[in-house]
């Protein structure tokens, strides 16, 4: 996908809330204006991709202990100079093997913040993740495994246990909250 295919993707989004009006104007203005906007070379804010992963009849989710942040969370990555977010969405580190997109388009914008922390023994700065978040579905029975340089955990929680598990407050209450809900309306 290129780069004026996802803005059109991003353009034609309906926001669910507010949060998402700001932040889907915010990720337009900064892919518009920044030709690294796709970069962790853009230390400022960059493109990321997240997918909020869960089985067949949306009973479950899938979450990873993510190392950096100490909490249980979605799962996703950097776009890495990629375009299609989709793709980087789909290459969720969870060992999980099927993983199919319920719709190729966006199913959630934000922008987030990232403290600074280490990363393979360098510091990295605070910075934003303007992130867009796709809804994959994938087989709660597969075999998972942790990826050893990104999380320590990965298993499946009802909606409700993955709203406990999580203990970065902004998330549960912002964005995990909301994409629990979001997914009701799926079935």
């Amino acid at each position: 996908m290129n780069r004026q295919k996802l803005v059109s993707q991003i353009r034609r989004y309906v926001p669910y809330n507010e949060q998402e009006e700001a932040d889907k104007a915010l990720i337009l203005n900064w892919i518009e204006k920044n030709d690294d906007a796709f970069l962790r070379d853009n230390v400022v804010a960059h493109m990321t991709a997240s997918a909020w992963v869960v089985d067949k009849d949306r009973s479950k989710v899938l979450m990873v202990y993510h190392n950096i942040y100490r909490s249980w969370s979605w799962l996703g990555g950097h776009a890495d100079g990629e375009t299609d977010l989709l793709a980087v969405a789909i290459r969720e580190e969870s060992g999980v093997r099927t993983v199919r997109p319920v719709s190729k388009e966006p199913f959630s914008l934000e922008s987030l913040t990232v403290d600074g922390h280490e990363k393979r023994g360098a510091y990295v700065s605070s910075h934003l993740h303007l992130n867009v978040t796709y809804l994959l579905e994938a087989d709660s029975e597969e075999q998972v495994s942790v990826k050893a340089d990104e999380n320590s955990g990965v298993a499946w929680f009802t909606p409700e246990e993955a709203l406990k598990k999580s203990t970065e407050p902004w998330f549960v209450e912002r964005v995990y909250a909301k994409l629990v809900e979001k997914t009701k309306s799926w079935r």
